[in-house]
């Protein structure tokens, strides 16, 4: 049902105004370790200095993640279905080496690479998988929805 819905153009529509706001005040008042949207799926706290100013940009975000060892996260540039891509893809690609993830409470120094050709597509294979919505996402767009991995520096 959760996926049904979430797959719709009126969740894309309100989700990015609501979940966010959600997640930030929650993870906020609880010191790192709760976020609403994770009881979905699993999600951690990106921060990133934007790709123009520098300042550092914390946004919640789904995650799937890779491997047995935690250390490694799949990020889906999804933006809920919507036309363009989110600006955290934006501050990734600008500043790879300088992002940080809070995850289960833990902040962890990444690095960000966004993935291309045949590993994309294989990640990509694994992600509609992990989360079906995603192929709905995807047909609503003409971009190619951004996929990165995150690893720990």
């Amino acid at each position: 049902m959760v996926q049904r819905v979430s797959a719709t153009r009126a969740f894309a529509r309100t989700a990015p105004h609501v979940v966010p706001v959600l997640d930030r005040a929650v993870h906020r008042l609880t010191r790192g370790k709760v976020l609403l949207s994770a009881r979905m799926l699993p999600g951690l706290v990106l921060t990133v200095p934007g790709a123009r100013t520098g300042r550092p940009r914390t946004t919640p975000l789904a995650c799937m993640p890779e491997g047995k060892v935690e250390g490694a996260w799949i990020l889906v540039g999804s933006n809920f279905g919507r036309t363009g891509h989110p600006a955290w893809t934006a501050n990734l690609l600008a500043r790879p080496d300088e992002a940080v993830v809070n995850w289960r409470g833990r902040d962890i120094p990444v690095r960000a690479t966004l993935l291309e050709g045949e590993e994309r597509a294989r990640v990509w294979e694994a992600a509609l998988v992990f989360w079906p919505p995603y192929a709905a996402y995807q047909r609503r767009l003409e971009r190619e929805i951004r996929l990165f991995r995150l690893e720990r520096r």
